[in-house]
């Protein structure tokens, strides 16, 4: 069985946990390891908290819906999740974005990703905003109603 589900979300600080609990719920519901779910919740936070603050379009604020609001995208098939968050901003040049300085106060969201999920892509969406991928490989609890055996 496959779940997805797809959330236009604005860039305000308060749909960063609506995000995250809908993920949860989903991971539970479906009977996700709580350790896997956990992690991809913790990645699926630090990227919806970069698209609130770095998502907006360049350009004076009002600009529109599109630089107001992002998108999560999550994926739930056979042994593996892939959530995808994408909004207006500048996107991520050149793949990979550098590492943060050891004093900078931003950039470190992105590393944590990179840890806590098996692949993540940083790239841009086809109206050249930023993209974030990630993906995990799926363990389920024994008494799993969804796990594909």
């Amino acid at each position: 069985m496959s779940i997805w589900w797809s959330l236009h979300l604005r860039r305000e600080a308060a749909s960063v946990p609506l995000a995250r609990r809908l993920l949860l719920g989903t991971m539970e519901t479906a009977g996700v390891d709580p350790d896997v779910s956990y992690d991809l919740s913790v990645a699926l936070t630090e990227a919806c908290a970069n698209a609130v603050e770095h998502g907006g379009a360049a350009g004076p604020p009002g600009r529109g819906p599109a630089s107001e609001a992002y998108r999560v995208t999550a994926y739930l098939d056979g042994e593996t999740c892939r959530i995808e968050v994408a909004d207006a901003g500048p996107g991520f040049g050149g793949g990979t974005p550098p590492p943060p300085a050891a004093d900078a106060e931003c950039g470190r969201g992105l590393r944590l990703i990179e840890e806590l999920a098996d692949h993540v892509h940083f790239g841009r969406t086809g109206r050249g905003g930023a993209l974030v991928s990630f993906d995990k490989i799926i363990k389920w609890r024994p008494d799993a109603p969804l796990a594909l055996t």
